[in-house]
């Protein structure tokens, strides 16, 4: 078994914390839309800039939105680079999990 580094423990007391972690699931759950798009994207034989030139856009807003996704993106913009993959956006809300105790509440332990 792998021996905890200062940065693991680090990590996990950060994710302790209820805001802290409900913000890194945000930015990696952006960052695997930029994920999808570069996969998709490259299994098509496109570059960024032939796709910039299907949707209307420019290549270093493809550049932004697969590095960067979280940024300023919006659903239609989604639609217009799935689309152009031949893909479509799927929306699926989803009961949201139980908050468990509160922030405050772990602080005091």
């Amino acid at each position: 078994m792998k021996k905890k580094t200062n940065w693991d423990r680090y990590y996990k007391e950060q994710l302790d914390d209820l805001t802290t972690r409900r913000l890194v699931n945000e930015e990696l759950k952006a960052l695997n839309v930029g994920v999808q798009l570069a996969r998709l994207r490259e299994e098509r034989g496109l570059t960024q800039t032939q796709l910039a030139a299907k949707v209307g856009m420019s290549s270093p807003n493809i550049s932004r939105i697969e590095t960067n996704p979280g940024q300023n993106l919006t659903l239609q913009s989604l639609v217009k680079l799935f689309g152009a993959l031949d893909c479509d956006v799927v929306i699926e809300p989803r009961k949201r999990r139980s908050r468990g105790r509160r922030a405050s509440d772990s602080k005091r332990r």
